[in-house]
């Protein structure tokens, strides 16, 4: 705790409980229970029976247990009713005022109904005191002994196996797996997402994690069919395999909110007057019983924080990492634009000052021709002779004036993206004087444009700034050479 506070200074502030806001219905409630019920079945309640098992393991503990005395208690009876028929249809109740030489009972020792119930219990309960037992001159006894021994079986089997399997039902292994009382909204690298915590108390594994969620919102589609309580799926991590878990430690489960996503046109306004509501579905094995193991939770918008993120509960203890879970459900805020993934994106799409065309266009290669025609010149000047460069000396401005609108040419074709070429950028002059031939600077620039997309840019030749660049040097050269430079300027 003392590390996030130094970490967020002034501006730290933990944040426990959710929103005060009004409750309303949830479709599944914290604890994971459904809020749905059934209704109006008619017939199709016989499908309860047809299913009896997996009914008497879906009632309620003291259903079970009613129907677990009740069973037994009726089947005890009926038995030893029956067994009490025997002994009366054959005489064997009057053996108890007299005993007769002649007559053999069918069962020893049962003279009244308890008698006959004492033996039932005895024979199924495989006790055999010993002082009750069925002759063999009795084959009515034989066969019903044999039926009770197979009814007890079915009866046991049925009714312990019912409760085995409900005494082992993972659904109390859920109550050991956490889930954060809010989810946030925040940015994790430098992408706006949906959060929330999942933990594990015991120290058994859950073996083959899996975390689902479900968006329950209900929306009405352009064919004007209105859909309640529509489910859609949040990916958190399906295609990368983020949302197979190693739950060790307390994690934060990750839904980034993209194009794809249901919550792309969600901001902090309008996350004030959205009803929806996330189900949070966590799968595994049980390690040390095997069972598949279903935790269930939800999360409505008023539990939602936008700018809010979890703190941290992880800290290295001497040789192990202790979890403090009395920060597990805490949060803190954070700087988040309050602005939807969808508004984002529009205004980095719309033009700004800072992102004109002539600023986005004037790219790279625009000075890479400026800066080539540069080289050209300079290369072009340093071969003429010391006599044209006293003469051209101080013209070092009016070059860069003719860089700089030739380049405006140049740019103007590379911003329409389809320059091809810029062929042939020459600087020739030649100079007589006294019967010898001097080389002088004059420039004569020839471009070729030629647009793909366009497919109509003009030749442009002997543009107007060479004509400028003419008549500036003729105030400065000899007469033949005004001469030559009228006749190639014309």
């Amino acid at each position: 705790m003392s590390v996030v506070r130094r970490k967020f200074g002034d501006d730290y502030q933990a944040v426990v409980g959710t929103s005060s806001r009004r409750k309303r219905q949830r479709f599944v409630d914290k604890n994971g229970r459904c809020n749905v019920q059934h209704g109006n079945l008619g017939s199709e309640n016989s499908r309860y029976i047809s299913d009896l098992f997996t009914t008497l393991v879906d009632l309620k503990w003291r259903w079970n247990l009613l129907i677990f005395l009740l069973t037994y208690t009726v089947a005890w009876l009926v038995m030893a009713s029956m067994w009490w028929g025997i002994a009366y249809l054959r005489g064997d109740l009057d053996m108890h005022r007299g005993p007769d030489p002649g007559h053999s009972p069918c069962v020893a020792n049962v003279y009244n109904f308890p008698s006959a119930f004492l033996f039932f219990i005895e024979t199924e309960a495989t006790i055999g005191y010993g002082h009750r037992y069925i002759t063999e001159r009795c084959p009515e006894g034989i066969a019903l002994f044999l039926f009770q021994s197979l009814l007890g079986s079915v009866v046991d089997a049925f009714l312990i196996g019912c409760m085995f399997i409900k005494m082992s039902q993972p659904k109390k292994r859920a109550e050991t797996l956490m889930f954060s009382r809010a989810a946030v909204i925040s940015q994790r690298d430098g992408k706006l997402c949906l959060m929330f915590r999942v933990g594990n108390l015991r120290n058994s594994h859950m073996v083959s994690a899996q975390i689902r969620c479900k968006l329950i919102k209900s929306r009405q589609t352009p064919e004007g069919e209105f859909l309640p309580l529509d489910q859609c799926e949040l990916d958190v991590g399906f295609g990368t395999g983020a949302d197979q878990l190693f739950l060790v430690s307390p994690l934060t489960i990750c839904h980034e909110i993209n194009e794809k996503s249901p919550f792309f046109a969600l901001s902090q306004r309008s996350l004030r007057s959205e009803q929806f509501e996330i189900v949070v579905i966590l799968e595994g094995i049980v390690e040390t019983t095997g069972m598949t193991c279903q935790a269930r939770t939800s999360y409505t918008e008023d539990e939602v924080l936008w700018g809010h993120r979890f703190l941290p509960v992880m800290s290295l203890e001497d040789g192990f990492f202790r979890v403090d879970y009395s920060q597990f459900h805490a949060t803190f805020e954070v700087p988040t634009p309050p602005y939807s993934v969808k508004e984002q994106e529009e205004n980095l799409a719309l033009p700004s000052p800072l992102n004109t065309p002539m600023g986005s266009n004037r790219s790279r290669r625009d000075k890479i021709c400026s800066l080539d025609c540069l080289d050209i010149f300079e290369e072009k000047g340093s071969r003429l002779p010391s006599k044209l460069q006293r003469l051209c000396s101080g013209k070092d401005d009016l070059q860069r004036g003719v860089l700089s609108l030739c380049s405006s040419n140049v740019e103007k074709a590379c911003s329409t993206g389809d320059l091809l070429k810029i062929q042939q950028i020459s600087s020739v002059c030649s100079i007589e004087d006294g019967g010898e031939k001097v080389k002088s600077a004059t420039f004569k620039t020839k471009s070729e444009l030629l647009a793909r997309s366009t497919g109509n840019l003009e030749f442009q030749q002997k543009p107007q700034v060479m004509r400028t660049l003419g008549a500036g040097l003729d105030d400065h050269l000899p007469a033949k050479l005004r001469k030559m430079n009228s006749s190639l300027f014309t």
